[in-house]
């Protein structure tokens, strides 16, 4: 399985969430509300979830093995990381004329 494209859809400044990512599998499945996350100066990824009556997360969608995880989390990061470069490069706009 390959990982087709990745697209970070919103960075965040602050908070231990840092991304909100969509990835495509072999060009056929879209992967949305991946998380990348900060915690004890560590990135990692959390994959999409939803809220059980019970208010524990279950994992919508999940790789079955730590080779694929990381694998996935690899190319996540480095995909964040690319994009808070671009980011940071990015001139700030001017502001607006009267």
């Amino acid at each position: 399985m390959q990982i087709t494209d990745i697209k970070i859809r919103k960075l965040f400044d602050e908070g231990p969430m840092k991304a909100v990512v969509s990835l495509t599998l072999d060009s056929q499945l879209a992967i949305h509300d991946i998380k990348v996350i900060n915690a004890r100066e560590k990135l990692f990824i959390v994959m999409p979830s939803r809220k059980n009556p019970d208010g524990t997360y279950r994992d919508i969608v999940h790789p079955i093995n730590a080779e694929f995880r990381a694998m996935l989390e690899e190319a996540v990061i480095e995909a964040y990381r690319e994009a808070l470069a671009a980011d940071r490069e990015t001139p700030a706009p001017e502001p607006a004329l009267p």
